[in-house]
């Protein structure tokens, strides 16, 4: 049901096209991205990345007023999945590809945001913003729940990959390191604030989600996991509550204990050992 929610119901068809088409690739398994993109930790770092790139109002304003999030999450959430496999483990060729639909779709992307301002999603800015907020959540998500830990030198060289998909998309320099990172999303504190869009996505996805009743108690963990990866001053903004003493015990724990299921359940016999392709990720478009 996960794989399914995930990758849709083509997605064994998919992963089979995707891992099994000839070509020269952009990167190999020993990549760090790879490695990171492949964990079931991305599971939560997807949701905690949602959240983080609802703070910024025109960002946010391209989602509430182009997206099909909360009226189709999970048909968004497969065709975002398929990009992240396809740019992550296909051929240059299938990588380029999918930027180039990507790019194209953007291009339809264009509005005047609640509070006046224009915006288009092909703005490098509001892609900076988008690409930082899935790196810092992605490596963060790992960070803590990954299968396995990486050095300092295997994080820097995933914020290293994984800007080579966000140049391609058109997003104006973005970081190479950590710490280039870290500077890049202080610098984007000031555009950041609570909108009414906002704290309506933190509802749907932590409140109200589009999930089957038989899946909810274990999306409820990944959910509190996700809240618990969120830096401090997201809190307010988006309605969350902060409980560091919890969700540094009972909240991590949570976090372990359903990330372990889901690698399990994804090496089973039965199941093709995916993220989803191979775990999931968050929101690109």
């Amino acid at each position: 049901m996960i794989f399914e929610r995930v990758a849709g119901d083509e997605g064994p068809q998919r992963r089979a096209r995707i891992m099994n088409d000839s070509g020269a690739r952009r990167f190999g398994p020993d990549d760090p991205i790879q490695i990171v993109h492949a964990d079931a930790s991305m599971f939560i770092g997807g949701i905690r990345a949602l959240l983080l790139q609802s703070l910024h109002p025109l960002a946010m304003a391209a989602v509430d007023q182009h997206s099909g999030f909360r009226g189709d999450p999970w048909g968004r959430l497969q065709r975002t999945s398929t990009f992240l496999a396809e740019t992550t483990f296909g051929t240059d060729e299938m990588a380029d590809r999918a930027v180039a639909i990507v790019r194209a779709v953007h291009k339809r992307v264009v509005g005047v945001a609640p509070d006046g301002r224009p915006y288009e999603a092909n703005d490098p800015h509001l892609l900076l913003w988008v690409h930082v907020a899935e790196v810092d959540s992605f490596l963060a998500a790992h960070d803590r729940y990954g299968s396995r830990a990486l050095s300092a030198e295997e994080r820097d060289t995933y914020v290293a990959q994984a800007a080579h998909v966000a140049r391609a998309l058109g997003a104006e320099e973005p970081p190479t390191t950590t710490a280039e990172l870290a500077a890049c999303l202080k610098r984007f504190r000031p555009e950041l604030q609570s909108t009414e869009a906002a704290r309506r996505t933190a509802r749907f996805i932590l409140v109200n989600p589009s999930v089957p009743w038989t899946l909810r108690p274990g999306y409820a963990m990944l959910t509190a996991a996700a809240v618990g990866l969120l830096p401090w001053w997201t809190r307010l903004p988006l309605r969350v509550p902060y409980l560091p003493l919890v969700e540094a015990t009972a909240g991590r724990a949570t976090g372990t204990a359903i990330t372990a299921t889901i690698r399990w359940m994804m090496m089973a016999p039965h199941a093709p050992a995916t993220n989803g392709y191979e775990s999931l990720e968050s929101d690109q478009d």
